[in-house]
C-alpha cells in the first residue's frame, strides 16, 4: 500500500456562488474555509462556533487568506465592499449544504457505512472495509487512517470536518470506490460534521463511560449518539446491540428498518457456542432459521461483537454470509486493537488502545480468559491528560479487580503532571502490586523483563499511535508494538542467548 505522509492536494473544483445560494452575485468559489489561518483561494468562509473559537472573530484573517464570501449567523460591525457576505440561521447547517454540493454530493455515490458506539468503532469499520474490499473498492475514514486503494494517510479527527470529510469522499469517488466505512464519534455527531452525510447503514456497537468532559453527563452523551440514528433516511438501516442496555432505546425514533444483534438475548443475527482461543474465535451464527459455523482470527468476545455488526450490516446490503466466511478466518490485523507480538517469546503480549472503563475491563476479561492458573497478568496503562478525569481510579479498580502486576505510565499526558495522573489510578487500586514507571519504553521494557513463560502482558491505552501529547504539543513516539519488538530482540532474546 502507498503510504503518503501528507493529505493529497485536491484539485480545484470551481463552482458558481450561485449555484449554492440565491439572489448573491456570480462569484466563482474554488475552496472552502472553516480555519481562517489556512490559505484558500476564492473561498468561501463559515464562521463556525467551536469548543474554544468563534469564526466570527476571525473574518479579518479569513479574507487575508483568501476568503471572497463569508457565512455568518451574529451580527457584524464591519463589512467590506469587495466581499460578500450571507446571514444564516445556522453556520453549521449551511456549511453542511454547501461542501455537500461543491464535491458533488460525494455520499450519495458511495454505499455508506456508519459506526458510532463508545468501543469498537474503529474494529468494525476496518473489517467492513477488508470484507467488502473482497467484492468491491471500499474506502476507510476514522481513527487508525484513511485508506482508500492504494492510499493510505495519517487520520485527521477519527470523524473530519465538514469539509475534509466530503473532500475525502470525493477523493474516494475519483479512486474508484465504491463504497466507504466511516467512524462517527459522538462529538463529531454533536458538532454536525456528518449531517450531510447520507448514510445507508448505520451501527451502534455500545455505550459507556467516556467524554464526559464534553459531554457532562452520560444522557447527553447517549443523545448526541442518538442523533445518528434519529436523521438516517427511511431506506436506510440500523443495526444496533441488543445486549448493551442503551442498544434498542438508541433507535427508539428511528425512521428506518432496525435490525439487532447479540449474545445473551435474542437478535436477528445471534452468536452461540462460542469458543475463545488463544489465536483464533469460533461460533455457531444463528440468523433466522439458518445456522452457520463461523471461524475467525479474531480474538476476545468483544470481537464476537464487532463482528456480528459486520455480518449483519453487510449481510442487510445483500452480501451473502456464506461469501463472507472464507474472508472471515483472514481478517487483517487492526492496528492496536487486540494486537498480538508473537515473536517467538514463551509469554502473551497484547497492544490495545482501550482507553475506556469498559474497554480495559474487556481486554482484562480476555487475558484471564487466556492465562493459565497460577500465571500472571501484568499490566501497563497510564490515562490522558486534559481528558475524563473522573474515569481514573476507575480504571485502577479494574486493574485490580484481574491483574497481578501493575505498571503505571505516561499516556497523552498533556500539561498534567504524568505522576499526579498515576497517583490518581492508584488511588482505585486496593490489593494488587503497582509502580509507577512514566517513561513508557522503561514500562515496556521492565514488563517484558518480569514476564515468565505463560504469563500475559497487556500495553493499553495507546495502541496504534506513533505520537504522544505532552506539555507544548505532539510529539513523535516509537510506538507500543514497535518498542516490544524492539526490547524483546534488545533485552529479552539477547539476554536468553547468553
Amino acid at each position: 500500500m502507498k503510504i503518503i505522509k501528507c493529505m493529497l492536494e485536491r484539485s480545484v473544483i470551481d463552482l458558481k456562488l450561485t449555484e449554492l445560494f440565491e439572489n448573491v452575485p456570480d462569484i466563482e468559489i474554488k475552496s472552502l474555509m472553516a480555519d481562517s489561518r489556512k490559505k484558500r483561494p476564492d473561498a468561501i468562509f463559515f464562521c463556525v462556533k467551536g469548543m474554544m473559537f468563534d469564526g466570527h472573530k476571525f473574518i479579518d484573517q479569513a479574507i487575508d487568506n483568501g476568503a471572497k464570501v463569508i457565512i455568518y449567523s451574529d451580527p457584524i460591525s464591519h463589512m467590506r465592499d469587495d466581499i460578500t457576505y450571507i446571514r444564516v440561521k445556522d453556520v453549521v447547517q449551511a456549511f453542511n449544504k454547501v461542501a455537500d454540493a461543491f464535491y458533488g454530493y460525494p455520499s450519495h455515490k458511495l454505499l455508506m457505512f456508519g459506526v458510532t458506539g463508545t468501543n469498537g468503532k474503529s474494529s468494525i469499520s476496518c473489517m467492513i472495509r477488508d470484507i467488502l474490499n473482497e467484492f468491491q473498492p471500499t474506502g476507510y475514514i476514522g481513527t487508525i487512517s484513511i485508506e482508500y486503494g492504494n492510499v493510505k494517510l495519517p487520520p485527521l479527527l477519527t470523524t473530519p470536518n465538514i469539509d475534509d470529510l466530503h473532500g475525502i469522499l470525493r477523493d474516494m469517488i475519483d479512486a474508484g470506490m465504491k463504497a466507504c466505512s466511516l467512524e462517527a464519534s459522538s462529538i463529531g455527531i454533536e458538532q454536525g460534521r456528518v449531517d450531510s452525510i447520507d448514510f445507508d447503514v448505520a451501527m451502534f456497537t455500545n455505550l459507556t463511560h467516556d467524554h464526559l468532559d464534553y459531554h457532562g453527563t452520560m444522557a447527553n452523551y447517549f443523545n448526541a449518539k442518538k442523533k445518528l440514528f434519529d436523521h438516517l433516511k427511511e431506506d436506510a438501516i440500523a443495526v444496533t446491540n441488543v445486549d448493551d442496555p442503551y442498544g434498542l432505546k438508541i433507535v427508539e425514533d428511528c425512521p428506518c428498518k432496525v435490525v439487532t444483534y447479540g449474545i445473551d438475548h435474542d437478535a436477528d443475527y445471534r452468536a452461540t457456542n462460542i469458543q475463545l482461543l488463544k489465536d483464533r474465535t469460533k461460533f455457531t451464527l444463528k440468523v433466522s432459521n439458518m445456522e452457520y459455523e463461523v471461524e475467525t482470527n479474531l480474538v476476545a468476545k468483544f470481537n464476537v461483537y464487532n463482528l456480528l455488526a459486520v455480518i449483519a450490516s453487510l449481510n442487510m446490503k445483500g452480501l451473502p454470509i456464506s461469501d463472507m466466511l472464507p474472508h472471515l478466518r483472514k481478517l487483517s490485523q487492526i492496528e492496536g486493537r487486540m494486537q498480538r507480538i508473537s515473536d517467538g517469546q514463551p509469554f502473551n503480549i497484547l497492544i490495545d488502545f482501550a482507553h475506556t472503563p469498559d474497554g480495559i475491563e474487556k481486554v482484562c476479561q480476555y487475558a484471564a480468559a487466556i492465562t493459565p492458573k497460577g500465571k500472571r497478568i501484568i499490566a501497563i496503562t497510564g490515562s490522558a491528560g486534559k481528558r475524563d478525569v473522573i474515569k481514573r481510579p476507575i480504571f485502577g479498580k479494574i486493574l485490580d479487580k484481574y491483574c497481578d502486576m501493575i505498571i503505571l505510565t505516561e499516556d497523552d499526558p498533556r500539561d498534567e503532571d504524568p505522576h499526579q495522573i498515576a497517583e490518581e489510578i492508584a488511588s482505585g487500586i486496593e490489593k494488587t502490586n503497582y509502580v509507577m514507571i512514566l517513561d513508557r519504553f522503561t514500562a515496556i521494557r521492565e514488563a517484558i523483563e518480569l514476564a515468565d513463560v505463560n504469563d500475559t502482558i497487556i500495553i493499553l491505552g495507546k495502541g496504534d499511535e506513533k505520537f504522544i501529547y505532552r506539555e507544548f504539543g505532539r510529539v513523535p513516539y516509537e510506538g507500543d508494538d514497535t518498542i516490544a519488538h524492539e526490547v524483546l530482540k534488545r533485552y529479552y532474546f539477547a539476554k536468553e542467548e547468553k
